[in-house]
């Protein structure tokens, strides 16, 4: 039975994402077949078009990190025909065909099923909700609380940064978000944001202090860089920084400081290959006391279809919060 796709193949011009009709063998391996209702739009996804973007290990590939819908066959018991579920990480959309497709195909081991959110919530959450999730549940492990002091987001516009501050702010801390973006205070204070400031250091191209003023409890920092070394010199004794990413760049321009004088642990987030135990166990709180509660104001919808042009304001640096893409019913 032949389905829609937008599959992204190599052509003398680049990489050209594109609607096919494929069939279930072009799946390849894998023991549960998902009917796809929803993905969404993530920076790892915008790479995987994107010549030399160094995600993808061979082309043609069907892209999209992250997949919900309904079971539709399984040779696995824990998983029969209807069964709603999300599937998100490992090779999914990099090595292994992903969610811009009428139909998935994946090892069981890699799907969890959904209790408490709908298949559009779980994509609108995805893999950047999922390491928001993982980062703020990194700094409760650590032992901060909201009596510990404010917890800055950076990168608070972004897909980790936004789902991190609703959350951090439903948890009752008080959040300091930081983004570039200049009109993005309205949005960010209706997450629950207490305070908004613009891009760290303020300065660029400052010299950037081992140790400087003790500012915040915690953060949450998906950009890296310069900004991840100025915030580690600003965190109070014995707070913590969960990282996920590196928008800022791959260099960490800081000293061994913040670590023996203050006692600051750096926490690294990865949520690709994280065991599918801990995995389900975190979606399961997803849906619970770390749900955020403005989820609908994260979330902007697009058909499947308009892949391409979202995909490409993200790497252009325009796209703000999350985008579900709608997959059943929209080719």
């Amino acid at each position: 039975m032949a389905f829609s796709a937008m599959v992204a193949r190599e052509s003398d011009s680049g990489i050209e994402l594109k609607r096919e009709e494929v069939d279930h063998d072009f799946l390849g391996a894998g023991t549960v077949t998902i009917k796809v209702h929803y993905s969404s739009a993530n920076y790892k996804d915008a790479l995987a078009i994107t010549p030399r973007g160094g995600v993808v290990r061979e082309y043609p590939i069907i892209p999209g990190i992250d997949l919900t819908g309904e079971v539709a066959s399984s040779e696995d018991p824990a998983f029969a025909p209807g069964d709603l579920v999300v599937a998100h990480g490992y090779d999914i959309g990099v090595a292994h065909h992903g969610g811009f497709a009428e139909y998935a195909r994946v090892p069981a081991e890699w799907v969890v099923k959904l209790e408490g959110l709908t298949p559009r919530e779980a994509a609108a959450l995805g893999t950047a909700g999922f390491t928001a999730a993982m980062s703020v549940q990194a700094l409760l492990d650590r032992g901060l609380t909201p009596e510990s002091g404010p917890v800055l987001v950076t990168g608070a516009t972004g897909g980790v940064g936004s789902v991190a501050v609703d959350m951090l702010a439903a948890l009752g801390f008080e959040v300091v978000a930081s983004t570039g973006k200049t009109d993005a205070g309205d949005r960010l204070a209706e997450l629950g944001a207490n305070s908004v400031i613009g891009r760290l250091p303020e300065d660029p191209d400052a010299k950037i202090r081992p140790l400087a003023k003790a500012q915040w409890a915690g953060a949450v920092d998906s950009v890296g860089g310069r900004s991840l070394a100025y915030i580690l010199s600003s965190i109070r004794y014995g707070g913590a920084v969960a990282v996920s990413g590196l928008t800022g760049g791959p260099e960490l321009p800081t000293t061994v400081m913040p670590f023996i004088l203050r006692g600051v642990a750096l926490l690294g987030v990865d949520s690709a290959h994280m065991p599918i135990g801990p995995r389900r166990d975190l979606w399961a709180r997803m849906s619970k006391d770390l749900k955020p509660q403005h989820l609908s104001s994260v979330e902007n919808y697009s058909p499947i279809t308009e892949a391409p042009a979202v995909l490409r304001s993200i790497m252009d640096g325009t796209h703000s919060g999350r985008t579900v893409f709608g997959v059943a019913g929209a080719f």
